[in-house]
């Protein structure tokens, strides 16, 4: 039988697959090691991606963070949902062919609407990967520059949709930038040696990555975060085998990591300042264990899917941040949902210079008056 579980305990197990407060059984301690635990992190903003990292790395900095994307131990592609995600090098291209061609089904209706045909997105993937054929790496700007010279046109979103597919297509990824521009450069270069798994293998390590990185969650939790039809979400959760556990909340059957179902769960009390899209929030579809619906317009405002960085307490969201860099310094403006006191205030400064320590810079907080 499932063990019942509270909606206080299904936080505190949350908050630890998550990898926002301590786990019972994995330290991670590199780039690697984060980005394989969840299996994919979404990182379509790349400030945020880094912090998303930063956050669940203690002690380290941007230009760590940085360093270890330069070394190529995790890449930037787009392997479901049509959003760019951190993924495993070596995992990049069967997630690709798992969930990432799934977003292809409708690329040709895309096409369409921007004035390309199926024979111009077929020639931009040629055409990209005999620019960077060798070891070549090329700015966005170039790779656009580059079509436009076998001409074929990138305006008016032609260009995105054309470089999306060379990607999807597993011709090419995301490199880290250089300075502040997008880098492209051949997924065979940037991630030899992948990874061959069969479709049942590649839905139950998916199934068993998304479920330890989230737990609990239900299969449609996994299907929504996949992309993936139902039919086969359930099916990925059966193959994971006992690596999975079923649990109870509120009535409603879960899946969470089998190492971490019996472990002590101690009361959640962190605060912690979180990016606009980071799997906390991105990562489920219901938010409700985090996020009161009362401040759902708050945080994604207009409902267009571009979310605010949170400030969490005790595993729920209290309020939002923005940030201002500048040379001198890191300004944060903290807006609240919820009261906070003088000590709720000050443990959030304290949560927010970690973030600028991550950064390298001094904090300024501006409070609302």
């Amino acid at each position: 039988m499932p063990v019942d579980l509270s909606a206080a305990d299904a936080l505190a197990l949350r908050m630890s697959s998550l990898l926002l407060r301590p786990h019972p059984g994995v330290r991670p301690g590199s780039v690697a090691e984060v980005v394989e635990w969840f299996g994919a992190m979404q990182a379509q903003d790349l400030a945020s991606g880094l912090w998303s990292l930063g956050a669940r790395l203690p002690g380290q900095t941007v230009t760590d963070v940085q360093a270890a994307l330069e070394k190529r131990e995790a890449l930037r592609t787009w392997p479901m949902r049509g959003t760019v995600h951190l993924v495993p090098p070596a995992d990049a291209r069967w997630m690709l062919e798992l969930t990432g061609v799934r977003s292809l089904a409708g690329a040709s209706t895309r096409r369409a609407q921007l004035g390309l045909t199926d024979a111009d997105a077929d020639r931009a993937v040629d055409v990209l990967g005999a620019a960077l054929a060798g070891g070549g790496r090329l700015t966005r700007a170039e790779c656009l520059a580059t079509l436009r010279a076998a001409g074929l046109a990138t305006d008016s979103q032609r260009g995105y949709h054309l470089l999306w597919y060379a990607s999807v297509r597993g011709v090419t990824c995301l490199a880290p930038n250089v300075g502040t521009e997008q880098t492209f450069a051949l997924l065979d270069e940037w991630a030899p040696g992948p990874r061959q798994l069969d479709r049942d293998e590649a839905l139950a390590v998916l199934a068993h990555r998304y479920v330890r990185g989230h737990g609990p969650v239900t299969a449609r939790e996994f299907a929504g975060w996949t992309g993936l039809t139902l039919t086969d979400a359930r099916r990925g959760l059966a193959a994971a085998g006992d690596v999975l556990t079923v649990v109870r909340v509120d009535g409603v059957e879960m899946h969470v990591d089998a190492a971490l179902a019996d472990a002590p769960r101690p009361p959640v009390d962190d605060v912690l300042v979180l990016p606009g899209f980071d799997e906390y929030l991105l990562g489920f579809r219901d938010r409700s264990l985090m996020l009161d619906p009362a401040h759902q317009a708050a945080v994604v405002p207009g409902n267009n899917g571009i979310f605010q960085s949170t400030v969490v307490r005790a595993g729920r969201v209290v309020g939002l941040w923005k940030r201002r860099v500048a040379r001198a310094a890191v300004t944060v403006t903290i807006q609240p949902l919820t009261p906070l006191d003088t000590a709720g205030r000050a443990r959030v400064e304290q949560a927010l210079g970690r973030y600028a320590d991550f950064l390298g810079l001094p904090p300024r907080f501006e409070w609302p008056a």
